[in-house]
């Protein structure tokens, strides 16, 4: 079968590499039908760092097609969403709640929790290990809900709406959002979904501009550093927005967040963090700050009912579809900024 190798800095290939059959009694094995580039995988892609090659890939939808003995929530012919990172479950952490601190935590491409070979999301079929903690099933769906709007729910819908929730964000709120990736306009989506009455996009490209208008956002502004702050106090007067989501990470986007954040107010941060923040400033301004790894898990049945029953369409932040054998043209045209988000058919 086929699977994405990110090789060195700016080259993938596709490789063929066996099938991935159950090993465990917790596992079930996936055929995906969609996958596709995350902003996150772009980081490793420029060359920050991480041991090559790496089987790349965290966010996919697909069908059961094998489960181990005890695996008990899913069965083959199941369509499934999957959480990005492999879960258990039944820890403290996830009870809680927080699954990204799960005591059996494993990512997609990197060996499990007892050390076993998995491959990447991007690829024809994956073993997903704790399948019980790791996979919901979608059930029924009707005929408007696209595999778009399900594949976004593995990751990027659920982690713009942890920086919404995690700034407070609740009715008659004013939003800023930094950052116009499909994590940033899938924030726009949460906060308005949580009630906010003014949403205030940072984009500077006409394209992401308009989609977070379509998605929501009220204002949109393309400024950035100190003029951008200024222009969000201009809209939404001196003190600033009531929450803030930070869904970048670079030192510019906290540093931004936090001066159009008002006093009392809150920012939530779901950016990969390349930054520190400036405490002074949130002390003084007594600003919370929240966020983290996004427990996309414990969010995904109230997202779930939300796209299936609730018209929430998420998948909108997809704005180019291409083969599994072309991925590297994909990430070549997120990485040029010619594309949002790109969906992958194996």
């Amino acid at each position: 079968m086929l699977t994405t190798s990110l090789d060195a800095a700016r080259t993938v290939s596709v490789r063929e590499v066996a099938e991935p059959v159950v090993v465990r009694p917790t596992d079930a094995v996936v055929r995906v039908t969609a996958t596709c580039i995350c902003g996150s995988d772009l980081h490793s892609y420029r060359g920050a760092g991480a041991p090559l090659p790496m089987l790349m890939g965290h966010e996919f939808l697909g069908v059961v097609t094998a489960v181990g003995a005890a695996v008990t929530t899913v069965a083959p012919g199941d369509l499934v969403v999957p959480h990005f990172a492999v879960v258990c479950g039944t820890c403290a952490s996830c009870r809680r709640g927080v699954p990204g601190s799960c005591v059996r935590l494993s990512f997609y491409g990197q060996p499990d929790a007892d050390g076993l070979p998995t491959v990447g999301g991007q690829s024809e079929l994956v073993r997903v290990p704790l399948a019980d903690g790791t996979l919901l099933r979608v059930g029924d769906r009707p005929a408007d809900v696209t595999d778009a709007d399900l594949l976004a729910l593995s990751d990027v819908m659920g982690t713009g709406h942890h920086a919404a929730v995690a700034a407070g964000v609740g009715h008659g709120s004013t939003v800023v959002v930094v950052g116009d990736g499909a994590v940033g306009l899938s924030a726009v989506l949460a906060a308005r979904r949580l009630g906010a009455e003014r949403v205030v996009a940072l984009s500077r490209y006409p394209d992401r501009a308009a989609l977070a208008r379509e998605l929501g956002a009220t204002d949109v502004v393309a400024e950035r550093g100190r003029d951008g702050v200024a222009a969000v106090r201009e809209l939404l007067g001196r003190d600033g927005a009531d929450a803030v989501c930070e869904c970048v990470g670079s030192q510019d986007a906290v540093d931004t967040a936090v001066a159009v954040t008002r006093p009392g107010g809150a920012v939530g941060f779901v950016g990969a963090p390349q930054a520190v923040l400036p405490f002074r400033r949130l002390f003084m301004r007594n600003v919370r700050a929240g966020g983290g790894v996004a427990p996309v898990r414990a969010y995904l049945p109230e997202l779930l009912d939300a796209v299936l029953t609730g018209g929430l369409r998420p998948g909108r932040v997809f704005d180019r579809e291409l083969p599994l054998a072309d991925v590297a043209e994909g990430y070549r045209a997120m990485d040029a900024r010619e594309a949002v988000k790109v969906l992958l058919r194996p």
